[in-house]
């Protein structure tokens, strides 16, 4: 019996296959990302179905604070395709599934001035669908102007360094 155990115990774990089912691109140009969380997410069957086929949208997303818990908000999961009368609501709140200090703390930072929690991206990691939530702030104008420039100009230089090394060929 002890020989079953240690051959149990010593075996390699598995690896998490993780898959990306979407992302908050609007997030990183409207914020500045100060922290990152991430959140598993209380769904129905037809939620999760559909969040396997990509059919999740987290443009306008927030995270709200109440006495029960965090909740995901104006998050858009289309009905499932092939569901039934009992199909969920698209834009209906949904539960965040963390542990009481990290939400009082995450509560207490999006108090703060100019602060709120948004999602960044849901993906699959394993069987369980997850979150990753960012504390973020808004940026101004001219710090999106600023990223939109730096932005231009690595693609430049990127490019000038793609030509040389042709060149050079």
């Amino acid at each position: 019996m002890s020989s079953a155990r240690t051959a149990f115990a010593n075996s390699p774990e598995k690896p998490v296959h993780i898959r990306q089912l979407a992302s908050n691109r609007r997030a990183f140009h409207e914020y500045h990302i100060h922290e990152r969380l991430e959140a598993g997410l209380m769904l129905t069957g037809t939620e999760v179905k559909s969040a396997r086929a990509g059919k999740v949208q987290l443009k306008d997303g927030f995270v709200e604070f109440r006495p029960s818990g965090a909740f995901l908000m104006a998050v858009h999961i289309s009905p499932y395709s092939h569901g039934n009368r009992e199909n969920h609501e698209p834009e209906r709140p949904r539960k965040l599934l963390l542990k009481k200090r990290e939400i009082d703390r995450l509560a207490g930072r999006s108090q703060a001035k100019g602060y709120t929690v948004v999602p960044l991206k849901v993906y699959l990691k394993g069987n369980h669908v997850k979150v990753e939530i960012g504390l973020a702030q808004g940026k101004k104008l001219y710090d999106k102007r600023q990223a939109s420039r730096e932005r231009d100009l690595d693609r430049e230089a990127h490019e000038a360094m793609k030509d040389a090394n042709l060149r050079r060929l």
